[in-house]
């Protein structure tokens, strides 16, 4: 039987084009431009951003939170008629309104 050489097969099956099309390739003039941005702010970094001191209305905090309390205390209520097959009409009012207050004290009270 004839032997095929390994060095032609691998001739055969690797054209000699391909390290020559990736070299002639066009690069987009945006991956250009953005390479650019890259590697000057690398050389130039900012400083981070000193914190500042917020002040807190602490009158304003201690009603929400009192008006969250309130809101929270009631739901169990409301979701047992719920499980009683009677919806409560201000049921989704109630917990959009706590929703909305949970996210308020929280960006009050974290840095």
């Amino acid at each position: 039987m004839w032997r095929f050489p390994l060095w032609v097969a691998i001739l055969i099956l690797i054209p000699a084009g391909v390290g020559a099309q990736t070299r002639n390739r066009q690069v987009p003039p945006g991956l250009v431009e953005a390479e650019h941005q890259i590697n000057s702010q690398s050389q130039s970094v900012e400083p981070p951003m000193e914190r500042r001191n917020r002040q807190i209305n602490v009158e304003q905090v201690k009603q929400e939170a009192e008006e969250l309390r309130r809101l929270a205390d009631g739901v169990p209520a409301q979701i047992q008629q719920v499980t009683n097959n009677q919806l409560p009409k201000d049921l989704s009012d109630n917990l959009k309104r706590i929703e909305k207050l949970a996210k308020h004290l929280r960006s009050e009270v974290t840095p």
